[in-house]
């Protein structure tokens, strides 16, 4: 799924990825390719993904949004 990961200063990460991990307020869940439609506000703490190669990037995070449709996933974050 392609992933952009933004903040108001600057694009943090912009790929394609196989899983993502965020902190919502809910707790935190993994969106994999494909996942339904979803909506969620996000608490501080850590996003993580797994590229398609298998590497790990961790982002902390103040709070923020996210957004998946379609297979795009984007997360608006304060840091």
């Amino acid at each position: 799924m392609k992933v952009e990961i933004i903040s108001p200063n600057a694009k943090l990460f912009e790929g394609e990825v196989t899983a993502a991990t965020v902190p919502s307020q809910m707790g935190p869940f993994t969106l994999l390719e494909h996942h339904a439609a979803i909506v969620a506000i996000l608490e501080e703490g850590k996003i993580s993904l797994t590229e398609k190669n298998g590497e790990q990037r961790e982002f902390a995070i103040k709070g923020g949004f996210t957004e998946n449709h379609d297979n795009h996933l984007t997360i608006c974050v304060e840091l």
